[in-house]
């Protein structure tokens, strides 16, 4: 047993979904990770998010966060991911606003998902944002730069199509799967390059 792992002897991993665009990506992790065995998730959906979920994917939020082992409020800077002492095998923000972005460059821990993100920096731990935004201007990749610097990993959403995608569905999989990928996660989401088939 790992020293992440829960009273359920699953890792444990943060999840927090930001108000950008795309927020099925952080639907459909949420999917995956509820169907895996080996890890349990908390989750942090932002005041922001949780309107872009209503109006783009056409989903209530509290139903999406009980797709979550553990669900939050942003603004209950209590909360168990709070602390560097809530053992944990790291966190992904997907997707990752660049006003998200932004925060975690500067460590303006406001709210439970940045200050959950700056937790996972201080405690050395890996820090996954899959930052969404086209195109990029200074600002962006300037605090790019930083949070890579500090020891995050920035993994936008970029489309590969290697894998034959028929549909929208096989490009968000990828883009989970190359997350799950980040965090050593098994999965079958697509299939990779030099696979058979």
């Amino acid at each position: 047993m790992s020293a992440a792992t829960g009273s359920s002897g699953r890792r444990r991993l943060v999840v927090g979904i930001s108000g950008s665009s795309a927020p099925q990506l952080g639907i459909a992790l949420l999917e995956a990770l509820h169907r895996s065995e080996e890890v349990e998730t908390h989750l942090v959906i932002s005041e922001g998010a949780r309107r872009s979920i209503e109006l783009e994917a056409g989903l209530d939020p509290d139903r999406v966060a009980k797709l979550a082992t553990a669900a939050y409020d942003p603004r209950d800077l209590a909360a168990a991911i709070s602390s560097g002492s809530f053992l944990t095998d790291g966190m992904v923000v997907i997707p990752c606003s660049m006003r998200t972005l932004a925060a975690v460059a500067t460590g303006n821990a406001t709210d439970l998902l940045v200050r959950a993100a700056d937790v996972t920096l201080k405690e050395r731990r890996r820090l996954v944002l899959v930052a969404r935004e086209s195109p990029l201007n200074l600002v962006h990749i300037r605090n790019m730069e930083v949070v890579t610097l500090a020891g995050a990993t920035v993994m936008p959403p970029v489309l590969g199509f290697y894998h034959r995608p028929k549909a929208v569905e096989d490009l968000v999989a990828q883009v989970v799967g190359k997350v799950l990928d980040q965090f050593g996660i098994s999965h079958d989401l697509f299939r990779r390059w030099g696979s058979a088939g």
